[in-house]
C-alpha cells in the first residue's frame, strides 16, 4: 500500500461529506494512520461517530484561532504518533455577509477574520508542528480556483486563497531542506457544509460538470486520491504546486 507505515494528520473535519474525511478515508485505506480533527468538543462527537471502530484513525481537536491549542496539539502528536509523515490543513472560514454583496464593502474585521482562519492558520499550523515533522514529510493545504479569478460570491475568500498559495510556495522553501514538500490542492466547487455558505453553489457546481474538459462530477474521493500521491513517496519531487481537481474546468475559456 502507498502509505504504509506512515502517520499523519487531517484537520479538520466536520461531517461524512468533508473534503477532509473523503482525504482520512483515502489515505487510511492505503495503509495510514490518521488523526482526525474537529474544532472543539462538541464537533468532536461528530468525529468520534465517524471513526468509531476503526483503528486506523484516532480523533483530536484544535482551534487554529488560539495558539494554546496548536501547542496542546503538538503534545497530543507525541503522545499519540510521536512523528508525523503528512498533514493537511483542511480550515477556511469567512463571515456571510463578506461572501455577498461587492467585495469592496468587505469591512476590516471580516478581511482579518477571513485572513486569519484560512491562511494564517496553515502557517501557525507548520510552525508548531516542524518539530514532529519526519524528513521528507509532506504537508497540504485546500484552495479554490477563485484565488486566481473573481468568482461571484466568493469574494474575500478568494483572497485569502491567493494568499494561502502563497504561503505554500514560502513554506516550500523554508522546509525544502528537509525534504518537506508543502503543495496545494485546489477542488472546484463540491457541496460541504463549508462551501454552503457561497450563494449560489449548486449553479456553480452544475454549471462546472457542464463546460469542463471531463463533463462529470468530483468530490472528496477524487480529492483523496491527488492527497494520497501528495502524501506517498510517489511526490518526493514535487513542493510548491497547486493541484486541480476539478474535471479540468481551470483550464477552460469563454
Amino acid at each position: 500500500m502507498l502509505l504504509d507505515g506512515k502517520k499523519g494528520l487531517v484537520l479538520n473535519v466536520v461531517n461524512k461529506n468533508s473534503i477532509g474525511w473523503g482525504i482520512a478515508q483515502a489515505a487510511a485505506f492505503h495503509g495510514a494512520k490518521v488523526g482526525v480533527g474537529a474544532q472543539n468538543p462538541d464537533l468532536l462527537e461528530r468525529v468520534n461517530k465517524l471513526i468509531d471502530g476503526n483503528d486506523a484513525y484516532s480523533p483530536f481537536v484544535v482551534d487554529f484561532s488560539e495558539d494554546a491549542q496548536m501547542e496542546a496539539l503538538v503534545e497530543r502528536v507525541k503522545e499519540v504518533y510521536g512523528t508525523l509523515d503528512f498533514v493537511v490543513h483542511a480550515a477556511a472560514f469567512a463571515n456571510r455577509e463578506d461572501l455577498q454583496g461587492r467585495f469592496i464593502d468587505t469591512s476590516r474585521e471580516g478581511f482579518m477574520t477571513a485572513l486569519n482562519i484560512s491562511c494564517y492558520s496553515f502557517v501557525a499550523l507548520a510552525r508548531s508542528l516542524e518539530p514532529v515533522l519526519n524528513d521528507d514529510a509532506s504537508l497540504m493545504t485546500l484552495s479554490y480556483l477563485g484565488s486566481t479569478r473573481a468568482a461571484k460570491n466568493y469574494n474575500v475568500m478568494g483572497v485569502a486563497k491567493a494568499a494561502l498559495e502563497a504561503t505554500v510556495r514560502y513554506l516550500s522553501v523554508d522546509l525544502g531542506d528537509r525534504g518537506i514538500r508543502v503543495n496545494t490542492l485546489s477542488p472546484g466547487p463540491i457541496n460541504t457544509i463549508a462551501a454552503r455558505g457561497v450563494k449560489d453553489l449548486g449553479g456553480m457546481i452544475k454549471h462546472v460538470e457542464e463546460v469542463s474538459p471531463l463533463k462529470r462530477s468530483f468530490g472528496p474521493d477524487e480529492v483523496g486520491g491527488s492527497a494520497v500521491y501528495l502524501m506517498s513517496d510517489l511526490s518526493k519531487g514535487v513542493t510548491g504546486q497547486l493541484i486541480f481537481i476539478d474535471s479540468g474546468y481551470n483550464v477552460v475559456a469563454l
